[in-house]
């Protein structure tokens, strides 16, 4: 692997490492650039930034603070990665954004950094797509494979589990958890917490079922299968208060991999508890993003 460039004065040749670097480009004394990134015309990249091999910086990106970029990140027009936090708590401490490799920041997405009240860290996984204008808050916690489709508003400390998505204009509180592989639907409005697997809607977002094109397209589920985890997580809910019906669901479905990690997400509830339960009269969504 080769070893990044570090800038060493404001003005940086065009040519470098196999890469490019427009020349209205301005990256900062103290950057490091891996092998073969491109940056292009009106992006600001900052000393404490810290890029991967093969980044793409389209055009008109800004790189604030300490904000590191995996092997192959790609970063649309107008997006701005690492600002300060909108935390009026935050008084300039070194904190910083991290990007996994081969996520892909689309147009006028705004990616805030940490805050002293987390780790001090906003995080990204790997091949994840961050759609157009979309904000991701200080300190939130996002897996790998998640898409965050147009519009999506995340407040701080959000974590996202592996294989979410979150569609258009969809506005998570702070401290909401959402499990893996769930889907929260376009223009919901989600303040607690959304079960793995699960699907959830509505302008105060409610639980409508389960994921089950995810499930049985990623992990390969039988129709059984997928039935036999929509039960448990019915009998879950069946009794109004999830947190208390857990030990029975465990001994009703034992060695069900699936429904224990749906349990122990449940046990670990945080300062919001899960989202409730809601009646629709349509049935399961497409679930094609998924």
């Amino acid at each position: 692997m080769s070893e990044p460039v570090r800038v060493d004065s404001e003005i940086m040749p065009a040519q470098s490492h196999n890469g490019f670097i427009h020349p209205a480009a301005h990256v900062a004394a103290g950057a490091q650039i891996g092998a073969g990134c491109h940056i292009g015309p009106g992006c600001v990249v900052g000393p404490e930034a810290v890029l991967g091999q093969g980044v793409e910086l389209i055009a008109h990106v800004v790189l604030d603070g300490r904000v590191t970029l995996g092997d192959g990140v790609k970063v649309y027009p107008f997006a701005a990665i690492g600002l300060p936090p909108q935390d009026l708590k935050y008084k300039g401490q070194p904190t910083g954004v991290s990007i996994g490799a081969r996520s892909q920041i689309r147009e006028h997405v705004t990616i805030h950094r940490g805050s002293t009240g987390g780790d001090g860290m906003t995080r990204i996984g790997a091949d994840c797509l961050v759609m157009c204008v979309a904000h991701i808050g200080h300190d939130c916690r996002i897996g790998d494979n998640v898409i965050l489709v147009n519009n999506v508003m995340l407040a701080g400390h959000v974590e996202i589990g592996d294989f979410a998505v979150v569609q258009g204009g969809a506005a998570i509180q702070q401290f909401v958890r959402i499990g893996r592989m769930a889907m929260v639907a376009g223009m919901s409005g989600v303040e607690r917490n959304v079960l793995p697997y699960g699907r959830v809607k509505g302008f105060r977002a409610k639980h409508a079922g389960l994921n089950t094109i995810a499930m049985r397209r990623r992990l390969g589920l039988s129709k059984d299968q997928v039935v036999t985890v929509a039960r448990a997580v019915h009998d879950l809910y069946r009794g109004g208060r999830p947190d208390e019906a857990v030990g029975s669901v465990a001994a009703a479905y034992p060695g069900n991999a699936l429904v224990e990690e749906i349990l122990a997400f449940t046990r670990n509830r945080g300062r919001h508890g899960l989202i409730p339960f809601g009646r629709y009269g349509d049935e399961e969504e497409s679930g094609e993003a998924a």
